[in-house]
């Protein structure tokens, strides 16, 4: 009796899933129809831009340069290494198989990522609290307003922060002993991939890999899982370095220097360091004042793309040893523009409304979620959720705070808010809850 009680359950939770993950793949549809099959500047979207224009330099046969004088200060028909090769190959592939149709790209890329992003979330949900949870979790993914509106617009975002829980959902499973057949090989190509969209990611590996490493340890209580898991993390290593090692190549063969991956580290740590800013960061400069462009020395804009990205860091750098203070205070101010929630005259009537209806109705919920967490016997099990939330939000509070930047945290902030509306449903409809297992899903 107890077995068909957990069999109908888990076919209760297969249901609602797959309802959730339809939704989900409507609603960003819907959006990729909305936004059509022309590429405009929207608010927040500038990088669609790019990487539209990118996509169409490739496929005609120019390679990685840019049309006309671009961002950041790349001049016509020059190399560039700013924007992800991968997510530009992308659009390559899409425009040379349906032809220029930026609709198609959006559409695939809504049905790709309303369905993993869901799912992933589930999965890491309801291993942490439940089917329950899982659920609630799946659900606001699908409806949480940012991320509905990035699905449908050609920039990195939803395939990254997609990658991420990848790339968390395998590392989980490992940590839990599962032994799979090619799950480091997977681990691999997730983190490849999170990398290849957005080389930032590149830091998180290290804390990933410690984290792992420290979890088989604790889990066996030997050295000798720690050198299997050491392993794997090799394998790992290897293929993610494998994936970046073309472009290093390509990279090095244009600017006739090293560049492991992308150009764009120097250039956002300066922009996000000048003195302009004193000690409260300016999010987005404004119109009337000097642009991004004009705060470049002009001593050093004869230079190539990779050249002025690395001279800019080292100035960025020059600023922070001589006003150390300066940085600290400039880096807390930051949070802000990071966790910034309420409307703002700054913004039109789109992004304000987006950002209270999503970020701004979960705030509570989701530290509501972390406190309870936290007073789960069990609460060491969620322990790297916790240091990426903090790794990841302090990498930015150190360089540049905007609001998408933030997102791949509010994907995991969404699990916590989860449990927290389960138990506050718990509390006040409790002959309506039921002990509801993990699930296999």
């Amino acid at each position: 009796m107890k077995s068909d009680t957990q069999t109908e359950k888990r076919a209760s939770t297969k249901i609602w899933l797959a309802a959730i993950i339809a939704a989900s793949v409507l609603v960003r549809v819907a959006v990729a129809f909305y936004l059509g099959d022309r590429v405009v500047d929207l608010p927040g979207t500038f990088d669609q831009l790019s990487y539209d224009m990118l996509a169409q330099r490739v496929l005609g046969g120019y390679g990685f340069t840019v049309a006309q004088d671009w961002w950041p200060l790349t001049p016509a028909g020059a190399p560039t290494a700013h924007w992800s090769y991968l997510y530009t190959l992308y659009l390559t592939g899409v425009y040379k198989i349906f032809g220029y149709h930026p609709l198609v790209a959006r559409i695939i890329q809504a049905v790709a990522v309303g369905v993993l992003m869901p799912w992933f979330t589930f999965r890491l949900a309801n291993r942490h609290f439940g089917a329950r949870v899982g659920l609630v979790a799946a659900a606001i993914m699908a409806g949480y307003i940012y991320f509905v509106y990035y699905a449908a617009t050609l920039m990195t975002e939803m395939f990254y922060i997609t990658a991420i829980l990848w790339s968390f959902d395998i590392a989980e499973r490992l940590a839990a002993g599962t032994r799979a057949r090619f799950l480091w090989v997977q681990l691999g190509i997730a983190l490849g991939v999170a990398v290849l969209l957005r080389q930032l990611f590149l830091l998180v590996i290290p804390f990933l890999s410690l984290w792992l490493l420290w979890r088989y340890y604790r889990r066996e209580r030997a050295f000798g899982g720690v050198w299997r898991a050491f392993g794997g993390l090799v394998l790992a290593g290897i293929i993610v370095i494998a994936m970046i090692a073309p472009w290093t190549a390509r990279n090095y063969r244009v600017f006739h220097r090293f560049v492991l991956l992308n150009t764009n580290a120097g250039f956002a740590f300066y922009w996000g360091n000048h003195p302009i800013h004193g000690y409260n960061f300016i999010s987005i400069l404004p119109a009337d004042g000097p642009s991004y462009q004009q705060l470049i020395p002009k001593e050093l804009r004869h230079l190539d793309e990779a050249a002025l990205d690395s001279a800019l860091l080292g100035r960025a750098l020059v600023i922070i040893k001589n006003d150390p203070v300066r940085y600290i205070i400039l880096s807390l101010s930051r949070t802000k523009d990071y966790f910034e929630f309420l409307p703002s005259p700054k913004s039109g009537l789109v992004s304000n409304v987006s950002r209270l209806l999503s970020f701004g109705v979960m705030l509570p919920f989701m530290i509501a979620g972390l406190v309870l967490s936290l007073r789960r016997p069990d609460w060491r099990q969620h322990d790297w959720l916790y240091a990426f939330m903090l790794l990841y939000t302090g990498i930015h509070l150190l360089s540049w705070a905007l609001i998408r930047y933030r997102l791949p945290v509010d994907a995991i902030l969404i699990i916590f808010a989860a449990l927290a509306i389960v138990q506050l449903w718990q509390k006040f409809f409790p002959e309506n809850t039921v002990s509801t297992p993990n699930s296999n899903l």
